[in-house]
Order: C-alpha cells, then sequence, then structure tokens
C-alpha cells in the first residue's frame, strides 16, 4: 500500500471516528472511571494498535513495522510522566473525578491540533526559509541547555506551586 493523501486522510478519518466514538456514545455521561473500566480501555487501545502494528507488518514490511512498534513503545513510556502531572494539576484545582476523563478527551484533542498545526506552520516556514533552520536549530539547543540547570536547582515546596516560577 502506498502513502497517499487518500491514505492519510482515511487514517485520519477512522482516528477521529474513534475519538467521536469515545466522547460522545461510550462516555457521553459524566462518570468517575474506575480501575476495571481504565484497565478495560487500555488494554482496547493497545490491542487496537499492535492489530495496526501487524497491519503495516503485512503492508510496508518487517522493518516499517519494527519502526512502527518503537515508536508505539516510546510513545507509551513517555506519556507514563503525563499521567503525574495530570494528577497534580487536578489535584491542585480539585477537578471532581466524574469530569477528570472529558478534561483529558478535550486537552488530548487540543494537544493534537496544535501539534498539527505547529507542525504545518513549521514546514511551510522551513520550507520558504531554508535558512531558519541555522537560526533557529542552535538556538533552541542552547536555550534548553541554559534551562535544564536551572530547573533542576528549583526546589518545590509545601507553600509554593509548579507555576510560581513563571
Amino acid at each position: 500500500m502506498e502513502n497517499t493523501p487518500l491514505f492519510w486522510v482515511g487514517f485520519n478519518a477512522f482516528v477521529l471516528v474513534l475519538l467521536l466514538l469515545d466522547l460522545l456514545v461510550f462516555n457521553r455521561k459524566a462518570h468517575v472511571v474506575r480501575m476495571r473500566e481504565a484497565l478495560g480501555w487500555s488494554a482496547f487501545w493497545i490491542v487496537l494498535s499492535l492489530g495496526f502494528n501487524y497491519l503495516v507488518y503485512r503492508w510496508q514490511g518487517e522493518t516499517a513495522a519494527l519502526e512502527f512498534l518503537t515508536g508505539y513503545l516510546i510513545e507509551k513510556s513517555l506519556s507514563v510522566d503525563n499521567l503525574f502531572v495530570f494528577l497534580l494539576i487536578f489535584t491542585y484545582f480539585k477537578v471532581p473525578q466524574q469530569y477528570q476523563h472529558k478534561i483529558l478527551f478535550w486537552g488530548i484533542i487540543g494537544a493534537l491540533v496544535l501539534r498539527a498545526a505547529f507542525i504545518l506552520a513549521g514546514a511551510a516556514l522551513l520550507a520558504k526559509f531554508h535558512f531558519l533552520l541555522y537560526v533557529l536549530g542552535p538556538s533552541w539547543c542552547t536555550l534548553a541547555l541554559r534551562w535544564q540547570p536551572a530547573a533542576a536547582s528549583r526546589k518545590l515546596t509545601p507553600t509554593t506551586t509548579p507555576w510560581s516560577s513563571f
């Protein structure tokens, strides 16, 4: 199977349908998500991803399937730290448990939309102004290298919040 625009439109439509089913059908009413339900949904999404990995293996071969699986596992492991951030934010703002799923869902949708917008805008800028690669790349590396030691030296106490450093 070729990576045609039609393929990507179909893939994104499938993901959109799954997200809409999640919000509008399965989780229409706000409720507290219990451990059993959370594990069931996690298993569903993992099995769906592994099924997609199998399709990639059949259509694109072993290398592409291994690349997808590696990327999936990396993203899955990196997403675990987000759970702690969500827990901190929900605790700090005292968000009731029955509303947390809907807030997370719309946060994820917002992140996907903004990520797509920034990727498209960045690609358009780099296509038109190639020199930006030489300006922005080192700038972001320098900023990250200078920020990291400063961030590590800050200590949060019970009287401070994560936002107090801004």
